[in-house]
């Protein structure tokens, strides 16, 4: 604080205690006014203030002046006032002389909200500070949404505030090096009124834009924010108990969704619990629930919706993970546009038409993860309850019809385009009550395998997931060796943000680790239906350089060691962050009495934690990273032996290599796809996409700009969801035309 502010203080002090005549807005030349005021003005932006004495000072001058409080500097009050840590009484004292505004403005959902939100509403909407709405709550909320004009307006209105909930401030805040950004995150003051809006909305008549915007809030208010984690699990939760409160019948399809996205626990419990409370009101399991809750978001037939608006006919089908909307005019043509007719006589249908297409994506991701998961949560079928609800289901069958099943456990079947048949094209003949499964290949004949791949290549099928070429992973000699432990994937460098991240994605929990005096558990995985629990063992590295740790305190990267598995009840191991032994509590299992299929999964998502969040795969790491510590690892992984995951890469790319445009340039030998360009050749590894020049293995560093398209131009692949692969043929691609390269950070190297 400056001398000049320690003047205005006492001057404030002296007035406010009565010693002088002269009410505090005719002060000779308003000096302390002009004085509050910009000292206000420079606090505007700021997100915090650490002296509350100065706050309630320059507030207090210019309330007993008579004079409203900025916006601005309203919300900064409150915030200081929420923040427990800067909770003060004098500032209680005198936001309750402040009515306006009811937000803290800065937001664009609550600005839009001040200015059509019902009188009374907002300040309900901000008393919603409890876990869930008590029954004078909802009363009052229902009052107030009657009273209003109409409570179909109300929705809509509603809709679009939480339309806005993320978008970017209309006041930017302050931010210092070092501090967390509080630009990307919500104002804390205006999160109890986004929890009573969700529940609001769940009081309003039911409405298919009202749950599209409740589940858009509970991903929003759980995306992360550097140095601070989700938005607002707080927020998330109230959306999840909205949507369960919701009669609408898409509701519970949302639901189903976010438990299949959803990585944050407190939040993923909230939706556990709420799937649970369906299921047990219905008299199903909650595995059924979840198949019975996917909605058809009016598919009408597998993968396709018709619909005809006035004298236009439009065509609504899934691709893969995607949908297109094509249309046919008055006169039978197709048009490459929404005809004008649609647009202005049925803007309401095209809207709601173009909403469904993107819930259809939303949804395909989500239940291609579960499909996914299947193969561990060992869930089986009868004959016909299978075909309704996944074979023939309009959005779910448009992925079941590109895997393969088991028939009886043991038959693969899968859906030629007309017809449900086995490998050798007959058609399947099943009982009602016969058993299905999804088809793994661990355990298989190596001719059973390579058939399935076969007659998927001829159908010209992409599978939603890897499932034919699926890695396994037997016992190894080594394996059995150690008895307790596999070894196969220690000793990787890895980023711990990405790898938690990644890990919570396919069912692990994972902890972040600070550099601090803590210990923690390793990386594990329940796995329910058979008792067990398997962990991976990680510690992190460094601490005592420039990049080690995040500004949060958090290691960047971390080390990793053993897999083991226990039971599930046991309990966990623990280990010091920064390294050292683990303090182990149970005694492991054996490895040779963990079935084959749980092992192979558990290595498969291991093997995916390094292939990803190596440090070995990033390009931009040649120098080894901090004090260039890594840089052997660097060398080893980016260059050194196939995982088996790579080993797949390396035989599919063996077979697809002659069929693309660049085929007669491009040949796959041991570790590394070769590729002849007109200045040199090349060597991509196929673990982690590095590059070299032939022949004395200079590196040569490309940064991949777009691995989501990163595969175009090589035709249609037999499984989705490989970045690396994408990344390596979008490299083999650029560099079999080298001569064509403009990149001045690649052209620089090829000298």
């Amino acid at each position: 604080m400056t001398n000049g502010m320690h003047e205005l203080d006492t001057a404030e002090d002296t007035v406010a205690d009565g010693n002088t005549g002269e009410p505090a807005d005719a002060l000779p030349g308003d000096r302390l006014s002009v004085a509050r005021l910009k000292r206000i003005e420079e606090l505007r932006s700021a997100y915090e203030c650490f002296d509350t004495h100065e706050l309630a000072t320059l507030a207090r001058g210019e309330l007993d002046a008579g004079r409203p409080l900025p916006g601005g500097f309203v919300a900064l009050l409150r915030r200081c006032r929420t923040t427990a840590y800067l909770a003060d009484k004098t500032l209680a004292k005198i936001l309750g002389r402040v009515a306006d505004p009811v937000l803290n403005p800065g937001e664009p959902w609550a600005e839009q909200a001040m200015t059509e939100a019902p009188p009374g509403l907002l300040a309900h909407l901000l008393t919603a500070t409890g876990a869930r709405p008590t029954a004078a709550w909802d009363k009052k909320a229902r009052a107030l949404a009657e009273a209003a004009e109409s409570p179909g307006a109300l929705r809509t209105a509603a809709v679009r505030w939480l339309g806005l909930v993320g978008a970017p401030r209309t006041i930017e805040l302050d931010v210092h090096e070092g501090w967390t950004d509080h630009n990307k995150t919500y104002d804390p003051y205006n999160a109890d009124a986004l929890k009573g809006l969700a529940w609001l909305v769940s009081l309003l008549p039911p409405d298919p834009a009202a749950v599209r915007a409740l589940g858009r809030l509970v991903e929003t208010s759980l995306r992360k924010v550097p140095g601070i984690g989700p938005h607002s699990p707080k927020v998330a939760n109230a959306a999840v108990l909205a949507l369960a409160r919701t009669g609408h019948e898409a509701a519970l399809g949302e639901l189903a969704r976010l438990s299949a996205k959803v990585t944050y626990k407190g939040t993923l419990k909230q939706l556990t619990a709420a799937l649970d409370a369906r299921a047990a009101a219905l008299g199903v399991g909650r595995e059924e629930i979840e198949e019975l809750a996917v909605p058809a978001y009016g598919l009408t037939e597998v993968g396709r919706r018709e619909v005809r608006l006035g004298d236009a006919h439009g065509l609504l089908e899934v691709h893969g993970a995607k949908t297109k909307l094509t249309w046919t005019n008055a006169k039978g043509r197709q048009v490459a546009t929404v005809p004008a007719a649609v647009r202005r006589d049925h803007a309401d249908a095209l809207r709601e038409l173009k909403a469904s297409a993107k819930d259809i994506e939303k949804m395909l991701g989500a239940q291609s993860d579960r499909l996914d998961r299947q193969f561990l949560a060992r869930r089986s079928w009868n004959f016909w309850t299978w075909r309704e609800r996944i074979l023939d289901h309009p959005l779910v069958g448009t992925l079941a019809r590109r895997l393969v099943w088991a028939l009886g456990g043991e038959t693969p079947v899968l859906f030629d385009g007309t017809d449900l048949r086995t490998l050798e094209g007959d058609p399947v003949c099943a009982t009602p009550a016969a058993t299905v499964t999804l088809w793994h290949p661990v355990g298989r004949p190596a001719a059973e395998i390579q058939a399935v791949r076969e007659r998927l290549e001829r159908l010209g099928v992409t599978q939603p997931f890897k499932q034919a070429h699926r890695e396994v992973y037997p016992l190894t000699d080594a394996e059995r060796t150690t008895a307790t432990y596999s070894n196969r994937f220690a000793g990787h460098i890895l980023r711990q943000h990405q790898l938690n991240a990644l890990a919570a994605q396919r069912g692990w929990t994972a902890k972040l680790r600070l550099a601090v005096d803590d210990s923690y558990p390793p990386l594990y995985r329940e796995l329910p239906e058979w008792g067990l629990r398997a962990e991976y063992w990680v510690e992190g590295v460094g601490g005592d350089q420039d990049g080690d740790v995040t500004a949060s305190y958090a290691y960047a990267q971390v080390t990793t060691d053993q897999v083991r598995f226990h039971r599930i009840d046991a309990e966990h191991n623990w280990a010091h962050a920064g390294g050292g032994a683990y303090t182990t509590r149970s005694r492991p299992i054996p490895l040779t009495e963990i079935p084959e299929q749980v092992l192979s999964e558990v290595l498969r998502d291991v093997d995916l934690f390094v292939g990803v969040a190596s440090v070995g795969n990033d390009p931009t790491w040649q120098d080894g990273g901090p004090g260039g510590r890594h840089r052997d690892y660097w060398q080893r992984y980016g260059f050194g032996e196939l995982s088996q995951s790579a080993e797949t890469r390396r035989e599919l790319l063996a077979r697809l290599v002659p069929r693309l445009a660049i085929g007669e340039r491009c040949t796959v030998e041991g570790r590394f796809l070769r590729v002849r360009g007109d200045l040199h050749t090349y060597e991509i590894h196929l673990g982690s996409g590095n590059v070299l020049i032939a022949p004395h293995g200079r590196y040569l560093c490309i940064v991949p700009k777009r691995a989501s398209a990163a595969a175009d131009g090589a035709g249609p692949l037999p499984y989705e969801g490989d970045g690396m692969l994408a990344i390596i043929l979008s490299k083999a691609m650029l560099l079999a035309d080298d001569t064509a390269i403009t990149d001045p950070t690649i052209v620089g190297q090829l000298g």
